[in-house]
């Protein structure tokens, strides 16, 4: 009686008749891909090895690779700068200064000092234009001495040439006219130029400054000579002093110029009150150093008061 042979699968060797010769299936490497998850290695002593050519996990690893959330969507909120370019009339002096407030506020500044230097000069030169033409037309089309009226019996032209100051006082000082309106000329265009920062300040100066000059040309270059020339008036009042477009421009700068000082209105165009006063003194008795500085509190309390915060002064 033969014995039974196992019927595993397995590979046939050739043998005699009616013999099956049953090899044991030999043990291979195999190496399963999953979807998601790295190479698994099956070996000999894997619990997953079927005998045979199929050959299955019973079970998948867990999937360990991290999850990246989505990144999280924020709202880009616009600038106030952005906002305020967007509305009509808006000022962008900001932006262009680099977003900065104090560039911008320097720049604003800069822009208000230049409109004022421009006005204190135009007014000086419409002025100076003004007079020298009409002294020119006066010596094309009359004669010394000559009297025209115009709107009697107030207004009518009469003709002279003064030497001295007004009503013809110091006639003989002729130089000393010249040297004063000199010394007015400079001191407005290098000392007073610099400093102003009111409108009205500058339209004062600028009178002043436009009239002496008319007369200047007068004392410089009318006869008898350089520096003593006499100055050409042909505008009469009646009982009054008679005068050119230069007096009239002098005269009324220096009228202005005591009405801004009567109402406390300095050449930084901000009033000047005696509370004001007071306090700038309290501040400098609290606050002030051997040198003449400020300490950093009373800057900081006098910025929190003007509204520019702190460290600031106007």
């Amino acid at each position: 009686m033969s014995c039974p042979v196992s019927r595993r699968p397995g590979r046939r060797a050739p043998g005699a008749a009616g013999v099956e010769a049953v090899h044991p299936p030999r043990r291979r490497l195999r190496r399963l891909r999953i979807t998601g998850v790295g190479p698994i290695n099956i070996t000999r002593n894997s619990p997953t090895m079927i005998d045979g050519d199929d050959a299955r996990p019973t079970a998948a690893a867990p999937d360990t690779t991290p999850t990246r959330r989505p990144a999280e969507h924020h709202p880009v909120q616009p600038s106030a700068n952005r906002a305020s370019a967007d509305q009509p009339g808006a000022d962008t002096s900001a932006d262009a200064a680099g977003g900065d407030p104090r560039t911008a506020a320097g720049a604003v500044a800069r822009r208000r000092r230049t409109g004022y230097v421009v006005l204190l000069l135009a007014c000086a030169a419409f002025a100076w234009v003004f007079d020298q033409s009409t002294k020119l037309w006066v010596l094309g089309t009359m004669t010394e001495g000559q009297i025209t009226p115009v709107l009697p019996p107030l207004l009518r032209w009469h003709f002279i040439r003064n030497s001295g100051a007004a009503f013809s006082l110091g006639e003989g000082y002729t130089w000393v006219f010249t040297l004063v309106m000199i010394a007015v000329a400079l001191f407005v265009l290098v000392v007073l130029l610099r400093r102003v920062a009111s409108w009205w300040w500058a339209i004062a100066l600028g009178l002043l400054l436009g009239g002496t000059l008319g007369n200047l040309t007068d004392r410089l270059f009318r006869p008898p000579g350089f520096g003593v020339g006499h100055v050409v008036d042909f505008i009469a009042l009646p009982n009054f002093a008679i005068f050119n477009i230069a007096d009239s421009a002098i005269v009324g700068g220096v009228i202005t110029l005591c009405v801004l000082t009567l109402f406390g209105i300095g050449i930084s165009g901000q009033r000047e009150t005696a509370s004001g006063h007071e306090a700038g003194d309290e501040t400098r008795s609290d606050g002030a150093t051997a040198d003449g500085t400020t300490t950093d509190e009373s800057t900081t309390e006098q910025g929190a008061d003007t509204g520019d915060g702190p460290g600031r002064l106007r």
